[in-house]
């Protein structure tokens, strides 16, 4: 069970004290050292972050970006959703989802101070993302109980994502790539491979029924003694204009001449 959130006392420090790329967060005053990450958590961070920014409802997101709900408070997720914004510096707020990736030498205390303070002033869901121990991911909501989700089940988060995350898509590389091509394939309008796959087929049939009416046209042509010269047979066959192809069916069977062939155009 998470341990309950420690009550500090206002420390002498404020957000405009820190610049980016400065490896602290801030607690109600109080400076927070923000280690790099070791090759395990950076991994699985990606992972997550590229599921997350790609789904088709998420205008942006972000890795390690600090948010500052108050004049004493910066918070860095591992991972934010947020709506987009033109700020030059820290964002103001909180994001509606956050993700933490807990590893190993995590500082549980800390932990909990952080998703408190996210959850108090305004964050929609945390998910921790256990690194440790079975894989798992922890689901935190303003005043729910949290929840434990493993391998096999789906993470959502109606009105911030648009698709259900796959628990394993936050650590898994290939899963992560198969959630995310999903996403990318939504966002240029198609539901999911299968979906392009049914196209091309269907784009298939009907070339395959036009070069058809194409071939038919000059083995009529050819059969009444009538023959085109190169580029007229080259017009006939680049024709995807099941009309005009159909005008030029009907014309093969009566015309003298190539000249009088083309003038059987669609009005």
């Amino acid at each position: 069970m998470p341990t309950q959130p420690r009550a500090n006392p206002h420390g002498p420090f404020h957000v405009d004290q820190l610049h980016e790329g400065d490896r602290y967060e801030l607690s109600q005053g109080h400076p927070i050292y923000c280690a790099p990450a070791g090759r395990d958590h950076s991994g699985r961070n990606l992972s997550g972050a590229g599921v997350l920014e790609t789904d088709p409802d998420v205008q942006w997101a972000g890795v390690d970006a600090g948010f500052t709900p108050a004049a004493g408070t910066l918070r860095a997720p591992d991972i934010a959703v947020a709506p987009p914004g033109e700020e030059r510096g820290w964002i103001p707020g909180v994001p509606p989802l956050a993700v933490e990736y807990a590893g190993a030498g995590q500082d549980e205390q800390e932990l909990e101070d952080k998703i408190a303070e996210l959850l108090e002033y305004g964050t929609q869901q945390v998910w921790v993302v256990r690194l440790v121990g079975p894989r798992r991911v922890e689901v935190r909501c303003p005043g729910q109980p949290m929840r434990v989700l493993g391998l096999g089940e789906e993470l959502t988060a109606p009105g911030i994502l648009r698709n259900p995350v796959p628990v394993e898509a936050l650590y898994d590389r290939d899963a992560s790539h198969r959630a995310m091509l999903r996403n990318l394939l939504q966002r240029t309008g198609y539901e999911s491979i299968e979906a392009i796959r049914a196209e091309g087929r269907s784009e298939g049939i009907e070339q395959g029924v036009e070069k058809g009416i194409a071939e038919s046209i000059l083995a009529l042509l050819a059969d009444r003694g009538l023959s085109l010269d190169e580029t007229g047979r080259a017009r006939i066959l680049a024709c995807r204009d099941r009309v005009q192809l159909q005008r030029w069916l009907l014309a093969a069977t009566r015309v003298q001449d190539q000249a009088e062939f083309f003038d059987a155009e669609t009005p």
